[in-house]
């Protein structure tokens, strides 16, 4: 009878990570970012597209002015839950 041997990246010493969060949280994180961002911004929120992947909202699309893609990204950090912000949206050219 052979002894298994734990595999490098085990080790009983460590506990185990944190199970990612259910995907109802995500779905609910980016309805809440995107509500405080059309309530917060108003009409120049238009192009903007939120999505959440493990408590990381990611902001992508179009918008007017630099201070407008500030404030999205400024009101999707205040809402409880999220872990990190990525903040792609990109300002348009005139």
């Amino acid at each position: 009878m052979v002894m298994p041997w734990p595999l490098p990246d085990e080790s009983w010493f460590r506990p185990d990570p944190q199970p990612p969060a259910p995907g109802g949280d995500d779905a609910w994180l980016a309805g809440e970012i995107a509500y405080r961002i059309v309530g917060g911004v108003g009409p120049r929120a238009r192009g903007v597209s939120v999505t959440v992947q493990n408590r990381v909202a990611i902001l992508t699309g179009t918008v007017r002015d630099p201070s407008t893609r500030r404030l999205a990204g400024e009101l999707a950090w205040l809402v409880p839950g999220v872990a990190d912000v990525c903040n792609s949206l990109r300002v348009r050219v005139r």
